[in-house]
């Protein structure tokens, strides 16, 4: 039994790997679960098996990558305890880079949502989802720029909640221009700059 539970496992990963490789390819709005199905080399009956729908095949395919990514920000912003807050923000903010350019399972899966989705019918719910994380987001920021308030290393003249809202702004548009830039001549080689010069945008003047 203990094999089979391992086998039905690897087949499901093996779905979800290729579900990302199709969506990737093709949009998700085009891909059907006959393309998922030739692309695993398995029937349609075994994507039924784990997956009820494209909906669910591309929910679970978005979890494998957006639960690390939310441990990750509850580790380097909250889980902070250094005295420069603002250095926290540029350690998350360069993480979640990092988290893209090495790792080609979040990359892709960043490439979906944001470059291959549709988000009509069914796939409607799913911006009210991802306007409820970038809330999420915006809140944990909003704690982290509220130390920094309180350690006088934020500027005067942003509240906790600009600098936050100004982060998520800023986050969503590099990481999309980011993936757009697969030359790397736009974004890709300044990203790091980028992002310490956003940082110390909010830095206070000694």
């Amino acid at each position: 039994m203990r094999r089979t539970k391992q086998e039905s496992e690897a087949t499901r990963q093996g779905i979800l790997a290729a579900a990302r490789r199709v969506f990737a390819r093709s949009g998700v709005t085009r891909t059907t679960l006959e393309h998922v199905a030739a692309e695993a080399g398995v029937t349609r009956g075994a994507i039924y098996w784990h997956f009820a729908n494209k909906k669910a095949l591309f929910d679970a395919m978005r979890e494998q990558v957006s639960i690390p990514l939310i441990d990750c920000t509850d580790y380097a912003l909250l889980a902070s305890t250094e005295p420069d807050p603002l250095a926290a923000v540029e350690r998350f903010l360069g993480g979640l880079l990092a988290s893209v350019a090495n790792d080609s399972v979040t990359r892709h899966t960043f490439q979906i949502m944001m470059l291959k989705c549709e988000y009509v019918d069914e796939f409607a719910p799913e911006l009210l989802r991802q306007a409820a994380h970038w809330g999420e987001l915006e809140a944990k920021l909003r704690k982290i720029y509220t130390r920094a308030r309180r350690a006088n290393t934020l500027r005067r003249d942003l509240t906790p909640a600009t600098a936050a809202l100004h982060t998520c702004v800023f986050v969503s548009g590099l990481m999309r221009l980011w993936l757009l830039d697969d030359g790397g001549e736009l974004i890709r080689r300044r990203a790091r700059r980028l992002i310490a010069a956003h940082v110390n945008a909010h830095r206070a003047r000694q």
